[in-house]
């Protein structure tokens, strides 16, 4: 496999902590501790336009696909709702002081991760808390959803991993995951596997349907995992690290394909924070602590 770096995206002022899809294919926005939400261009790499500017750090952004509307989870403030189009805050939720570390949908419920170890339950269209989930002292860092399963997966800083029922979010099982902060979750395309990570640079592969049994423990890198993404196709698996690295693996195998650095391809000079594999030409996205975002062409 050969890697080739397109472009460097630059302009923010401090870490960028986030990257989400944006409304067309070859848009995407970002966000990070200057507290300034992006729209880019794939195409037009010198295009970057400012929706919104919160005041404080930005870790998790959700676009919100029936509405068209950007979740914007600010720090110690809550939620604001960007309309990115007229780039204006139409709604906010004050929903806590603590930090958010992400945000998901599913039908009408919208799950954000809080520091404080709630998981709130929003209704999308009230903009009202339905539930809190509370199961941990300890931050909820990262969710993912599976619809087939009808469950939800928290990562936490507990190093535990908790699946709730999608439905009646009731605790349906507890997963003592890693070896410290669980800071990714992601389940395959298909549902089948649950992929994990964390501050231990352990990649863990969990069979859904046997009970979320481990498959595979994979020491993936040399310091945190902080992210974790699938190619559109399904084929790859992106992982960010502190490292500084990012790794492709094959998401059939799990064997490593290519690593990605500053010394083989002009990669990050610092933690790599996060990575989005879009649909556009299938170019892979990462965002790192030196500011900037790279694109990446896997050929």
């Amino acid at each position: 496999m050969i890697v080739e770096k397109l472009d460097t995206f630059g302009g923010h002022r401090d870490p960028v902590y986030t990257l989400e899809y944006g409304l067309v294919a070859e848009q995407f926005f970002s966000a990070g501790g200057d507290g300034q939400v992006v729209r880019w261009h794939l195409d037009r790499p010198d295009l970057g336009e400012l929706v919104a500017k919160v005041p404080a750090s930005v870790y998790a952004l959700a676009l919100h696909p029936a509405s068209g509307l950007l979740w914007v989870g600010q720090n110690y403030e809550g939620i604001h709702l960007i309309d990115p189009a007229r780039k204006q805050e139409v709604a906010s939720l004050k929903l806590t002081s603590a930090a958010i570390f992400d945000i998901k949908f599913h039908k009408d419920d919208a799950f954000v991760a809080l520091s404080d170890g709630v998981v709130a339950v929003v209704d999308t269209d009230q903009l009202a808390v339905r539930k809190h989930l509370k199961a941990s002292d300890q931050s909820a860092r990262c969710i993912a959803v599976n619809p087939v399963e009808r469950e939800l997966a928290v990562g936490y800083s507990d190093n535990v991993v908790r699946i709730f029922d999608l439905i009646t979010y009731e605790l349906k099982q507890v997963i003592p995951a890693h070896g410290n902060s669980v800071f990714t979750v992601a389940y395959s395309p298909d549902f089948q596997q649950l992929l994990t990570a964390g501050r231990d640079a352990h990649l863990k592969v969990w069979a859904v349907e046997k009970g979320y049994t481990l498959q595979q423990d994979i020491v993936g890198h040399m310091f945190a995992i902080n992210h974790l993404a699938f190619s559109p196709d399904g084929r790859r698996i992106a992982t960010a690290s502190m490292d500084k690295s990012l790794k492709i693996w094959d998401a059939e195998t799990y064997k490593l394909l290519k690593v990605v650095d500053r010394a083989r391809h002009a990669g990050h000079g610092t933690s790599v924070n996060k990575v989005l594999w879009t649909n556009y030409h299938q170019l892979l996205l990462s965002a790192s602590d030196d500011r900037t975002i790279s694109v990446w062409k896997m050929i």
